[in-house]
Parts: structure tokens; C-alpha cells; sequence
């Protein structure tokens, strides 16, 4: 009996060293299971992975760095001394001056360069200055607007009170000057009754007289001194050595101006021409 007492406890201290062999090398109990057998432990949630994580990082980097450009941006366009108007340049003048084209616009000096208006500095100009038929208001970074001008160029002048009135090609009055230019013929408009003024403005007959000159060839464009139109279909003209043509509407002026070409060659000595129908053109003398 004492042997066989003894034998249980020596067995039963041998497992108690055992189990707390386990427990000390880091070994733990198996998990507990509820009904069934199942583990009722919740299934852990891992963390990001690195990559992931550092992907993260680096996005919120970039948009803090995107809010910063935009910042600094919007402050050096608008808030910082770099940026700003301190001079105005014109090209493509050839009557109208620098400084006219430039008080004109009235570009604001001092002003940010991106808030300048280039709509509005381009109306100015065209209110201002009849002679301008376009004008593009363009930034030159870091301070500068470039301003480039299309003037009129007459057509024709018209006579008023001692001065002459230069009118472009589309029948537009621009100017009033001392002399007429050089080379440009003289309009006169005779409207033959009321009925011409009502049906065909005065605006519209200098325009159908500029389409004429606009057509003739440069040898008799040389030689016409006068345009004189009466009608829309009644436009004539004066050359020099008392020679005339009558030409009729600014219709078909190629042909026309084709047909005078070829009659005056072969009629030199004629003192009057009619191309209004270019089919049949006629020649006569004094």
C-alpha cells in the first residue's frame, strides 16, 4: 500500500513539471471551444501592409503639396510685386502713333497682369481711334501687353469744308485730313432722286464705289481721279486726260475690269468707255 501511495505521487509530480515545462517554452492553451466544438474567439482584423500603407503617405504628401503650389500661385499672380503692368508696346501702326495707341487702351499700370481685361482694352481702342479696323490686346510675361493694330486704309476720300474724309473699302468714314493721300480717288455721290437715298444708303453706295476701285487694274486705278456714283447700277468714272468709263454696279468687276483692260488697248484713242454690260463692252471719242 505504501509503495503503491508513493508510485502516484511521484507520478503526479512528473506531470506537474511537465506541464509547467510547457507553460515556461512558451506553449498556450488550445482555444477554447463552445458549443459544438467551435472556437468562439472573434477571427483578428490585420493592420495595412507596408506598401499599402506607404502609398497612403505618399498621396497625402502629394495633394498637401498641390495646396501649396496653388497657394503660392494664386498669390503670385494676383498679391505679389513680380507680376504686374509696367509697360505697353504697339505693332502694325502705320499712321496712328505709339503713344496715341497706348493712351487709347488705357492699359492700368500696376495692376496684376492676369486681372488686365483685354476685351474691354481692345473696345477702347476701336472707340477711340476710328482709324483702328482690328486690334488684339495680347500679356507679354512678366509685364508687358502687346498691342496689335490693323488700321483703315482709304479707299477713297470724300470732299467736306476744305478737308477730306478718307473711307475704307468697306465704306466706312474714318478720318478727316488737310490733303487727300496720294494715289486715292475722289467720290462724289449725286444720288439721282429720293427713291436712290431710301432704297441705298449713303454708307452702302460708298461701299458699292469701293468694290469698283477694288476691281480696276493697277494701271487704271493710276489714272482715275474721281468715282462718281449716282446710283447702286449708275457708278462711273474720271480718268486723267478727260477720258471716262461708265461701269454701271459694282457687279462682275473682274469681267469688267477684264473688258476696259482689252477695249482700251484696242480703242487708245477713245475719249469714253462703257463696260456696264462686260459682254458688249463700247468705245467712243469726244
Amino acid at each position: 500500500m505504501v509503495r503503491a501511495a508513493r508510485a502516484v505521487r511521484a507520478t503526479n509530480r512528473t506531470a506537474e513539471r511537465a506541464r509547467g515545462a510547457g507553460v515556461t517554452a512558451g506553449t498556450r492553451p488550445g482555444p477554447r471551444a463552445g458549443a459544438g466544438g467551435r472556437d468562439r474567439r472573434e477571427p483578428a482584423h490585420p493592420g495595412p501592409s507596408g506598401p499599402r500603407l506607404r502609398r497612403r503617405r505618399l498621396l497625402a504628401l502629394l495633394a498637401l503639396l498641390a495646396v501649396v503650389l496653388g497657394g503660392f500661385g494664386s498669390w503670385a499672380l494676383y498679391g505679389s510685386p513680380w507680376l504686374r503692368v509696367k509697360s505697353v508696346s504697339v505693332t502694325g501702326n502705320r499712321v496712328l502713333t505709339d503713344s496715341e495707341v497706348s493712351r487709347a487702351a488705357a492699359v492700368p499700370t500696376g495692376e496684376p497682369l492676369i486681372s488686365v481685361d483685354k476685351a474691354a482694352v481692345q473696345r477702347r481702342v476701336r472707340q477711340e481711334l476710328p482709324r483702328v479696323r482690328q486690334v488684339t490686346a495680347e500679356r507679354s510675361w512678366p509685364h508687358g501687353i502687346v498691342l496689335t493694330v490693323t488700321e483703315r486704309r482709304p479707299q477713297l476720300v470724300m470732299e467736306s469744308a476744305g478737308n477730306y474724309v478718307e473711307v475704307d473699302s468697306e465704306g466706312v468714314r474714318f478720318a478727316t485730313v488737310g490733303k487727300p493721300p496720294k494715289g486715292v480717288p475722289l467720290l462724289v455721290l449725286e444720288p439721282r432722286k429720293p427713291a436712290g437715298k431710301r432704297y441705298f444708303s449713303a454708307t452702302r453706295l460708298r461701299r458699292e464705289a469701293a468694290r469698283v476701285t477694288d476691281a480696276l487694274p493697277d494701271s487704271v486705278h493710276r489714272a482715275t481721279r474721281s468715282v462718281r456714283v449716282r446710283s447702286y447700277d449708275d457708278i462711273s468714272l474720271e480718268l486723267t486726260g478727260d477720258r471716262t468709263v461708265r461701269w454701271g454696279s459694282a457687279e462682275h468687276g473682274k469681267a469688267k475690269a477684264e473688258a476696259l483692260g482689252a477695249l482700251m488697248k484696242a480703242a487708245a484713242d477713245a475719249d469714253h468707255f462703257d463696260v456696264s454690260a462686260p459682254s458688249a463692252p463700247a468705245a467712243s471719242g469726244s
